[in-house]
């Protein structure tokens, strides 16, 4: 692991989301942030492990519950307590897959349909355990992304809230890849109103914005982001 680079790059995305939260007046313990380790060689993941970073994402269910078992085994070896991590999924979850992913992550971030949230509820409620979610919202208006209309987010949010075995804690959106700062608030900025409108209609506290990337997480931050998902900008490109 010597020599990556990783823990250094680790820290400075971390002074830049300081940075950010200070020019928005906001406190930086309110931005959560998840290295996007999919890809990633496990020694370069554990080495940002071993730099405090514990919140890990994966993109792909198979790829991520393998890491997920190979994982601690390094993790111990390097005398790091692998009970620490926090996996999250921040791709876009088939129905299909709902029972591999169900009970796995400490965050599902990619829901974006009732039956979706009907399947993960059911097998949640088998389980006696509460999925936490968020509501992928396709904020950019682009076809190939995934994500529920934003015409259509609030009330699907009050569906999602009223199933049994979920826990709805906010909404999840990415802006358009190279749009510009404005372009890039204008789509944050939506997806803040609409988890406040979702706040407003079911009652719950839907604490997390899971928004901003490599790109884009400055202007995220300053529309209100609580989570951003991060990883070339701490692992480098992936091969």
């Amino acid at each position: 692991m010597a020599g990556s680079g990783v823990a250094v790059r680790l820290e400075q995305v971390r002074q830049r989301i300081a940075a950010a939260c200070a020019k928005a007046g906001r406190q930086p313990q309110d931005v959560r942030l998840v290295a996007v380790s999919k890809r990633i060689a496990l020694p370069l993941v554990a080495e940002a492990c071993a730099a405090g970073q514990w919140d890990l994402g994966e993109n792909r269910i198979q790829d991520a519950l393998q890491r997920m078992d190979a994982l601690p085994d390094l993790l111990e070896r390097l005398g790091l307590d692998a009970g620490q991590v926090r996996w999250h999924f921040i791709g876009h979850l088939q129905r299909n897959k709902a029972r591999k992913a169900g009970g796995r992550f400490a965050l599902l971030h990619g829901v974006d349909s009732l039956e979706l949230g009907r399947r993960l509820s059911d097998l949640a409620v088998v389980r006696q355990h509460r999925e936490a979610v968020l509501l992928e919202v396709n904020i950019s208006g682009e076809p190939q992304k995934n994500g529920v209309a934003p015409q259509d987010a609030v009330a699907l949010a009050a569906d999602l809230a009223a199933l049994p075995g979920l826990s709805l804690q906010g909404m999840m959106g990415m802006a358009s890849f190279g749009d510009d700062e404005v372009g890039q608030r204008r789509s944050f900025a939506l997806l803040r109103e609409l988890n406040e409108q979702a706040r407003a209609g079911t009652g719950l506290e839907l604490p997390v914005l899971s928004m901003g990337m490599s790109g884009d997480f400055e202007a995220a931050i300053a529309e209100g982001s609580t989570l951003v998902r991060i990883g070339t900008a701490i692992f480098g490109p992936r091969g």
